[in-house]
């Protein structure tokens, strides 16, 4: 991508609509938490299907490695890499109890991992609250990206790449 880079003041309703645009079909995030000793720690995992708002769902065992990183520090991020876009979600983290809200949330894909359902002891939600989104949207998908790559080493042109901005949720 080129540095075309812009950052928005405070994300209006077409900003987060082009972030909701970009990641609506993305089914899985990689997590990023803060670890106790500092490290930062990503692991793949389910986003639950909800427009999003600025929040990201997911849902997790209590005793987890990532639930307790969360209570240290609550700094967290999410990456989605989809056919024709990068997107990085920045925020805080929170653990949610709220049994009406797992129940609201459930599906079958979270069945798989909690297979006595929603009131499973021990399942939860992390809740990521974004402050910041940042993409990098390339038109036409990576065939066209490889394509516009090849033809700036032919052309001897700089790379124009997509767009890319840095929205303030």
């Amino acid at each position: 991508m080129t540095d075309t880079h812009h950052e928005q003041p405070h994300a209006g309703a077409d900003e987060v609509a082009k972030v909701r645009e970009l990641v609506k079909d993305e089914r899985i995030a990689m997590l990023t938490t803060v670890a106790e000793d500092g490290s930062l720690v990503s692991r793949p995992m389910g986003v639950q299907a909800v427009d999003f708002d600025g929040d990201l769902w997911f849902f997790a065992a209590e005793d987890s490695h990532k639930v307790a990183e969360i209570a240290h520090d609550s700094a967290a991020n999410a990456a989605f890499s989809g056919s024709s876009s990068w997107v990085s979600l920045s925020g805080s983290a929170s653990v949610v109890r709220d049994r009406a809200k797992i129940r609201e949330l459930w599906n079958a894909v979270a069945d798989a991992w909690f297979p006595d359902g929603p009131d499973t002891p021990g399942v939860v939600l992390i809740r990521l609250h974004a402050d910041t989104a940042e993409y990098w949207d390339s038109p036409g998908g990576r065939v066209a990206t490889l394509f516009r790559l090849v033809t700036t080493k032919v052309t001897g042109k700089p790379y124009e790449g997509g767009e890319n901005e840095t929205v303030r949720l």
